[in-house]
């Protein structure tokens, strides 16, 4: 896997860190129609193909992070969104491109059913899935981008350690207050900015 290596210096010698692109999926990936749970429904947004071409070309990995309270609600299983989720990456390795790893939350706090009824550690704006991928690839927070199209996304950046957030928002000229991050009309701009940057 191409990804991007960083030298840092410690008491041991040389130390190898991954730096990545964190992107949020419904309403950056693809169109948010709500809670979606089959490849019908899918439609990827316009430049994602050649945005994640850009990432990996700079020598990031990138890996989806993404809330479905859908599962916890009870509105599609577990075992859609796997489907859903490996038809998705499908279509990215067709067009030669390897996202690195997916993370999801199941989990609600208020609208949860049965086990998934929970004030987790996952669900963004809590940091949790960026947290498991540090822990599991090695990743340089510090070196890292978030990109989202929520508020929360960019709340779970900022919680992980990740300084350089992106909000996706298709009239950026909208918001006025963009405190501790930057607007961008789209996942393609973003990247654009943050390789740039």
């Amino acid at each position: 896997m191409n990804y991007g290596i960083l030298f840092t210096i410690s008491r041991h010698g040389y130390a190898f860190t991954v730096k990545a692109f964190f992107l949020d999926r419904d309403g950056v990936i693809n169109i948010d129609h709500g809670y979606l749970s089959s490849p019908e429904q899918f439609d990827f947004n316009p430049g994602v193909f050649e945005a994640c071409k850009i990432i990996k070309e700079a020598g990031f990995a990138i890996f989806i992070v993404t809330n479905q309270s859908g599962i916890a609600r009870g509105y599609f299983s577990e075992g859609a969104y796997q489907t859903l989720n490996k038809w998705m990456l499908g279509q990215f390795s067709k067009q030669g491109i390897t996202i690195d790893a997916v993370y999801y939350c199941p989990h609600h706090a208020t609208h949860g059913i049965g086990d998934y009824l929970q004030d987790c550690d996952c669900r963004k704006p809590k940091p949790g899935m960026l947290l498991k991928a540090k822990q599991e690839f090695g990743v340089d927070m510090a070196a890292s981008v978030m990109i989202g199209d929520k508020l929360s996304d960019v709340e779970a950046g900022h919680n992980a350690g990740i300084s350089k957030c992106y909000l996706i928002d298709s009239q950026p000229h909208s918001r006025t207050e963009t405190t501790g991050y930057d607007v961008a009309g789209s996942l393609l701009n973003a990247v654009r900015k943050a390789i740039k940057n």
